[in-house]
């Protein structure tokens, strides 16, 4: 779905105070009420927005070590039952089939490089992952976001272009300091 100027202020304004009501919203862009619901509304439909949520930092609740785990699976029974249990182990952040030479990827905190390897000895017990490898991220200089493709696309779709974005997101976080430029320009 393209999104144009409008929505993309709101977009911004939403990641910079995701607590704004619409009423308050509606005040900083300078547009009616009814049109920040109909716009949220049109964004919540198509899976633009998916969802309000707190976003909760790992470290902060005690797991201070993020490791990126390749797994290798038998490809007898598919991703499946293998991603349904890596579902259950609550340090396994998100989970993803890959090309190459590793068949998923997940990230995976932890309290220490010893509970590290308490959470991979779990994700090798699961059947039909073969072997595991591992890299520990010592910095972050990149939070996940998607605040610059909705950006990137809205000034495309402003120029008469439909964006370049086809993929479908994936997240509910911003990176940091993401939406304050946009969110300005709206007050």
């Amino acid at each position: 779905m393209a999104v144009d100027l409008l929505d993309a202020r709101l977009i911004a304004l939403l990641t910079a105070e995701p607590r704004l009501g619409v009423l308050e919203c509606s005040r900083r862009l300078r547009v009616a009420r009814g049109t920040v619901q109909a716009r949220l509304n049109r964004l919540m439909a198509s899976g633009v927005i998916t969802g309000f949520g707190p976003q909760v930092d790992p470290a902060a609740l005690g797991y201070p070590v993020t490791a990126f785990v390749t797994l290798q699976i038998r490809q007898v029974s598919g991703h499946d039952p293998v991603a349904d249990r890596l579902a259950l182990i609550p340090e396994v952040l998100e989970a993803h089939t890959i090309t190459g030479t590793g068949d998923m990827l997940c990230r995976v905190v932890a309290r220490s490089n010893a509970d590290l390897q308490r959470v991979i000895d779990e994700i090798v017990g699961i059947e039909g992952v073969v072997r595991t490898s591992s890299v520990i991220a010592l910095d972050t200089p990149v939070s996940y976001r998607v605040l610059p493709l909705v950006t990137a696309q809205a000034a495309a779709v402003g120029k008469g272009g439909q964006g370049k974005g086809h993929g479908k997101g994936h997240g509910k976080g911003q990176g940091k300091g993401q939406g304050k430029d946009l969110a300005k320009s709206s007050k």
